[in-house]
C-alpha cells in the first residue's frame, strides 16, 4: 500500500507565492459568504413558525390548473397561520408565495442565483437571495414543518429526494411529504416500490414517509391530522437534531 502512495501538492507548498496567496485569500472569502448565507437565514426565518415548504415547477404557468390549486392551497394554509416558504421564482414558486401574500401569514421567497429560469416573483413578505444551493436546501428543510411537492423537474425530484433521505436517516425529524398529482406521481411511486423497496434498496416502511393528495382542503387536514398527535414545536431532542442538517 505504501508504494502506492501520491504526492499531492498542498496550499502551503505552491512555490507561486503570489499564487498561493491569492488562493488563500479567494477560498477564504467564500467561506465568509456561506456563512453569511446561514446567519441570514437564520436571522430572518427564525421566528416565522410554523410554516410549510412549497416545492414545484418554475415552468407550470399562471393558466395551468396547477397553479391556481397552489394558489388555493397556499392561502387556506396562510389563513390557518402557516408561513409559506418557496424557492421565490416563477410557476410553483410563485402561485405558493401569491396565495400566502394574499392569506394572513408570511409568504417567504428563497431566492437563488440561476442564468435562466429563475426570476423573483413579487408576492414576498420575506424575501432572501442565495448563491449557494445547499445553504438554500436547508433553509427549506430547516423552518419547514411540512413538506408539499407539486409537479416539477430536477430540481423538484433533487429538493424532495434529498427531504426523504434526511427523514429516514434521522438527520431531521419526521413531518408530513405530501405528493400533489396523482397522475404525475403515481408511476415514480410504483417505481419505488416495485425497485427500490422490492430490491431492498429501501425499507418498504419508508414508503410511509410520502403520502398523495390532490386536494388543497385535504393536505391541509393532513398536516393538522398530523400534529394531533404531536406537539408542532420542536422538542429538544429535535432541536438538538437541527443544528447537525
Amino acid at each position: 500500500m505504501n508504494g502506492n502512495r501520491k504526492e499531492v501538492t498542498r496550499l502551503r507548498q505552491i512555490i507561486d507565492q503570489e499564487k498561493a496567496t491569492s488562493l488563500k485569500a479567494r477560498e477564504s472569502w467564500h467561506m465568509f459568504t456561506i456563512m453569511a448565507e446561514f446567519i441570514e437565514s437564520t436571522e430572518r426565518l427564525s421566528s416565522i413558525r410554523p410554516a410549510v415548504t412549497i416545492f414545484g415547477s418554475a415552468r407550470t404557468r399562471d393558466d395551468h390548473p396547477d397553479y391556481a390549486k397552489c394558489v388555493d392551497l397556499s392561502r387556506r394554509l396562510s389563513d390557518e397561520g402557516f408561513a409559506v416558504i418557496s424557492g421565490g421564482g416563477p410557476g410553483i414558486m410563485e402561485a405558493a408565495n401569491k396565495g400566502a401574500f394574499e392569506g394572513a401569514s408570511p409568504s417567504v421567497g428563497l431566492n437563488i442565483e440561476l442564468p435562466h429560469e429563475q426570476r423573483s416573483n413579487p408576492w414576498q413578505n420575506i424575501s432572501l437571495s442565495f448563491r449557494h444551493f445547499f445553504a438554500r436546501k436547508v433553509a427549506f428543510v430547516k423552518y419547514a414543518d411540512a413538506y408539499v411537492v407539486f409537479p416539477g423537474g430536477f430540481g423538484t425530484l433533487d429538493e424532495v429526494s434529498e427531504v426523504l433521505t434526511l427523514i429516514q436517516t434521522g438527520k431531521t425529524r419526521n413531518i408530513p411529504v405530501i405528493l400533489v398529482g396523482n397522475s404525475f406521481w403515481q408511476g415514480l411511486l410504483d417505481w419505488i416500490r416495485v425497485q427500490m423497496a422490492g430490491n431492498g434498496m429501501i425499507n418498504h416502511d419508508d414508503l410511509n414517509l410520502v403520502q398523495l393528495i390532490d386536494e388543497p382542503a385535504n393536505i391541509v387536514d393532513a398536516i393538522f391530522a398530523f400534529y394531533e398527535a404531536r406537539d408542532i414545536n420542536l422538542s429538544e431532542d429535535e432541536r438538538q437534531k437541527m443544528l447537525y442538517l
